[in-house]
């Protein structure tokens, strides 16, 4: 029997244009792109040039202080654009994808007769490793490293997020494949929601499984570590995404490396928001177009609205994305009495608005803030809705003065940048919580380099 966690604090955001149960695949067509900002942490060393062939599998560069940890090419074809930005720091690598599609073959080995060792060498030579992320700083993995526990979230509560459980569907034996596999590292522990409960989710082996229950964030893998196994300092805990465990299992069960994911393509700006199958880095161009209501005045994010990177036509899917959302950019808008008008279509968690008199209903926002960034935090304000037992308004403010030591005393160690996201969206100073939480780990991870 699962254990339950009740997790009373967060905020749940009903957004209109929620992805129908429905997948429409999209083949490799025209350029995809790698892009090595996506693996955090990562420092890359180009090993292919312009001009090459390459199959799918194939790696296109490596961590230049650890070369056996590679990202590879999620399609066969040829290499056509190697970009870079200043200083020669490398922006892309971009691949022309053939018509008909190969893969590089790895080899089946029968998950029995493989030890910790093996398996961590398989990775790294598919590229399956650098999906891997590691808690404190929230960047890829090391792979020398040992850690105290393997977390997996099954589920988000972040607006318009896709849903695992259908994305899952006919892939349950891949999923297993890849829990089985991580369990030879370390304890993997799976949080799943209450709706998952009854699903063939909840009867994983080989895994710790938690069922979460309560709103946004309780799908996020740092919250379920707080509750479940706390990071202290010189512990180390590995996580990565749901989907990316069927990428592992995929590759033992064929020996081919599959980077092709299920995304939920929403938002109110979409005119028919359902899932897509696409390769990570496939352009937004092949995404979006002719699928959007209107051409202008649109927000496109690569990731769901409060964790996602605003993304233009001539970007690409981003490497641990789940959905592509399109909302209304708001820059188009001119309101009589701003503020201060009654309201019943726009979302308050102040109860600002009377929209809070008609009960749960979905909002269509946009992506404006609606005030200016004010130099004060509110007291109070950012933990009722962070359900994770550090206090977070304190922990910003350690932050924002630098302070290593209170940071480390007010738990650092355990949080991301989008644990914050709901504290962004609600914080009445319009601070950037999310970037703010970004430079305190890359600073403390400098500090203790």
């Amino acid at each position: 029997m699962a254990n339950k966690i009740k997790l009373h604090k967060g905020l749940n955001i009903s957004l209109e244009g929620r992805a129908a149960k429905q997948v429409t695949e999209i083949p490799p067509t025209g350029t995809l792109a790698i892009v090595p900002d996506d693996f955090y942490g990562f420092k890359p060393k180009v090993t292919v040039k312009e001009g090459d062939t390459v199959l799918a599998g194939d790696p296109l560069f490596v961590n230049k202080s650890q070369p056996e940890l590679c990202v590879v090419s999620p399609v066969s074809g040829k290499v056509t654009l190697i970009e870079r930005g200043e200083r020669r720091k490398v922006l892309s690598v971009r691949v022309e994808a053939d018509a008909e599609q190969k893969s590089k073959d790895f080899g089946i080995v029968p998950l029995g007769q493989m030890s910790a060792e093996d398996l961590k060498a398989l990775l790294l030579k598919a590229g399956l490793f650098a999906f891997i992320k590691q808690r404190p700083y929230d960047i890829t993995a090391n792979p020398n490293d040992k850690p105290k526990g393997i977390f997996v979230s099954t589920f988000s509560e972040m607006p318009l997020a896709a849903d695992f459980s259908y994305v899952i569907e006919g892939r349950e034996e891949d999923f297993q494949f890849g829990i089985d596999a991580l369990a030879k590292w370390a304890p993997v522990y799976l949080g799943i929601s209450t709706a998952q409960a009854d699903s063939s989710l909840a009867e994983i082996k080989n895994a710790t499984v938690t069922i979460f229950d309560g709103p946004n964030p309780a799908g996020n893998v740092g919250v379920q570590i707080n509750h479940v196994s706390p990071i202290n300092k010189g512990e180390i805990a590995w996580t990565l995404g749901a989907e990316e465990v069927i990428f592992i299992g995929h590759l033992l069960r064929t020996g081919q490396v599959d980077l092709k994911r299920t995304i939920a393509f929403a938002g109110s700006e979409v005119k028919d928001p359902k899932y897509l199958k696409v390769y990570i880095g496939t352009s937004m161009a092949a995404i979006c177009d002719g699928k959007l209501k209107q051409e202008e005045h649109v927000r496109l994010i690569n990731g769901n609205p409060l964790v996602g990177q605003m993304a233009a036509r001539d970007s690409f899917l981003a490497s641990h994305v789940t959905e592509v959302c399109a909302i209304p950019e708001g820059d188009d808008k001119h309101e009589v009495l701003g503020w201060i008008r009654p309201r019943l279509k726009d979302f308050s968690t102040s109860r600002s608005y009377f929209s809070w008199l008609c009960g749960k209903k979905t909002y269509n926002l946009d992506a404006r803030i609606k005030g200016g960034e004010r130099h004060i935090i509110m007291s109070g304000e950012y933990d009722r809705v962070f359900p994770m037992d550090i206090y977070a308004g304190y922990l910003v403010k350690a932050i924002l003065a630098g302070d290593i030591d209170r940071m480390e005393q007010l738990g650092i160690y355990e949080v991301a940048p989008e644990d914050f996201a709901v504290a962004e969206f609600v914080d009445s100073s319009k601070l950037e919580l999310q970037r703010i939480v970004r430079e305190g780990l890359d600073n403390l991870r400098k500090e203790m380099a």
